[in-house]
């Protein structure tokens, strides 16, 4: 590319500007740029502007930064241009350095500059330096700027929680032109702070909605347990004819993966199959890792198996996925040999994290593999440089309490570095019931029922009062249920979802509701006596020791009763 070098002109300046508007390669913007240095208008904001955003576009925010550094007096899209790249890129933080930089160089800040820096403050989770920002915004006038108010909506909603919600709504109903990424922006506020009934109510207020709209709810409905509802509204999405995406998938898939709404999930699957092939477009694979989920969580191992062997790539969550799936189905060999396999990848694209060898443990737990699980904990703090959370903890617990090795367990408990939670109590006592450790059951059941609140001692007195019910001491379990009399201790209600003819069934028990009760409850009648008949054992909840039928009757409804 030759340049006449006394061609410095306007001329010049606006050919340098018309190649710029033209470039399309890394390579020919060297080139270009090295002619801009080569003739002295490296300081030409308009031109520099059109190079950092050629830079910015491309993902090359090295060389942008690079010659923004060599402008003396960089004007405001000049600055505007560096902020809104950092505030895209892997290291948002850079952005509000450089929007402190320009407030320390008194240059003028416009609204572009405000809602990039709010950007920055939004992925971040910076809300003081946004609630600075937006006292900036105050005083400068720009608090009318509607694309300014949207980014502050979306700043206050992604932030606080409850009190971002709050901050944002007030934003909100003061805005006098709204988007539908305004409404958007706060539906999302609604829906992460858990607020899903008022995210229903802007929702429907709306009288604009995309893709993003339904789709936010869809998930938010998700991620709170209400499945149904989340699957009524994908349905209704369907109806009203707007085109789903991929997130839209993997927010329904989630749904039925919860509600083990294996029809729902089935045809969700059909017509991701059907779209990509008519749209020639390769499958998602975050929709591959929801569909294993799906499958996975409805029972369907195999299922989820085929999707993951026919992926042609594969993430760290694919592999963690289907691992989780094994052993969720007590098929721990075949959860190692997909670990092995992921460790034997040949590229070495992904590595094992710390949810990986969750759903390795798991494996190893459900199915009393000791030294399996004994090896691949250390493996992890060994080999990976993985720090155990207490997740890992759980799972050796669990595994070692299964097994008999209950005071290996107890140690373990004893020296692990963080407080041992419920779960991890829960595991130990459960091992005490079955192998009939009394002495342990007792010891650690008073240890924590005195340092408890009396609702979260509740599973570990049920537990107690099993365990000495298992060993026909009647005495000590009288004394245990009085003890959770005084204590105003309930264990909460078993509930249960049942598919039948595409129809979600759900059941608590003691819920007298459903249509069927009657039928349902004459049904568990019948079994319970056919079982009995051909001598088969019932261990009742010991717990309900002189209590009436109807309280048995309830319990047996769950899994509270072993045949």
């Amino acid at each position: 590319m030759l340049v006449n070098p006394h061609y410095k002109s306007r001329a010049l300046q606006q050919y340098l500007f018309s190649l710029l508007q033209s470039c399309k390669t890394t390579r020919e913007l060297i080139q270009i740029h090295a002619q801009i240095v080569v003739n002295d208008l490296s300081q030409k904001n308009y031109i520099l502007a059109k190079l950092l955003s050629f830079c910015i576009v491309s993902g090359d925010i090295k060389h942008a930064y690079r010659a923004f550094e060599q402008i003396e007096t960089p004007s405001t899209i000049v600055w505007n241009q560096m902020i809104r790249g950092f505030a895209r890129s892997e290291t948002p933080k850079e952005s509000i350095k450089l929007y402190n930089e320009m407030c320390r160089m008194e240059a003028e800040a416009d609204g572009f500059t405000y809602s990039f820096a709010l950007t920055a403050c939004a992925r971040l989770s910076f809300l003081r330096e946004g609630e600075q920002l937006h006292g900036r915004i105050l005083v400068s006038g720009m608090c009318s700027n509607v694309y300014v108010q949207t980014n502050l909506v979306n700043m206050y909603a992604v932030n606080g929680g409850v009190y971002g919600v709050i901050k944002a709504r007030g934003v909100f109903d003061e805005m006098t032109q709204r988007s539908v990424v305004t409404w958007n922006s706060l539906l999302v506020g609604y829906t992460r702070s858990g607020c899903v009934d008022e995210a229903r109510r802007v929702f429907y207020e709306m009288p604009e909605r995309n893709v993003v709209s339904w789709t936010t709810m869809i998930a938010g409905c998700a991620k709170k347990g209400r499945g149904k509802q989340a699957l009524a509204l994908f349905r209704e999405m369907w109806r009203a004819g707007v085109e789903v995406d991929g997130v839209t998938m993997m927010a329904a898939l989630s749904a039925c993966a919860e509600l083990g709404d294996l029809k729902t999930g089935t045809w969700i699957h059909s017509f991701v199959d059907k779209t990509l092939q008519v749209r020639n477009q390769p499958q998602l694979v975050s929709v591959n890792n929801a569909l294993i989920h799906m499958y996975a969580n409805c029972g369907f191992v195999e299922e989820a198996y085929k999707v993951f062997k026919r992926m042609k790539r594969r993430n760290v969550v694919s592999w963690t996925t289907m691992i989780t799936g094994f052993a969720k189905q007590g098929r721990g060999q075949e959860a190692l040999n997909v670990f092995r396999w992921m460790q034997n990848v040949e590229d070495n694209s992904v590595r094992p994290d710390e949810l990986t060898f969750l759903g390795v443990l798991c494996a190893c737990s459900h199915t009393g593999m000791v030294d399996e699980g004994r090896y691949y904990f250390q493996y992890i703090i060994k080999s990976c440089g993985i720090k155990p959370k207490i997740e890992h903890y759980g799972c050796m617990v669990d595994l070692l309490s299964r097994a008999g090795l209950l005071d290996e367990a107890h140690e373990l408990i004893k020296t692990m570095p963080m407080k041992p939670n419920d779960a991890l109590w829960g595991a130990l006592l459960g091992g005490c019931r079955i192998h009939k450790n009394i002495k342990l059951a007792s010891q650690v059941t008073h240890q924590l029922t005195t340092e408890l609140e009396p609702d979260k001692a509740a599973g570990y007195l049920v537990l107690l009062s099993n365990v000495y019910a298992d060993a026909k001491r009647w005495a000590e379990v009288s004394s245990v249920r009085q003890t959770m009399v005084e204590k105003g201790v309930k264990k909460p209600p078993g509930r249960s979802w049942i598919q039948v003819n595409g129809v979600i069934h759900d059941f608590v028990a003691g819920d007298w509701s459903h249509k069927n009760a009657s039928a349902i409850y004459e049904m568990v009648d019948g079994i319970t006596r056919e079982a009995m008949l051909e001598d088969h054992m019932l261990e009742l909840p010991e717990v309900l020791l002189n209590t009436g039928r109807e309280d048995i009757n309830v319990s047996c409804l769950h899994s509270s009763v072993i045949i």
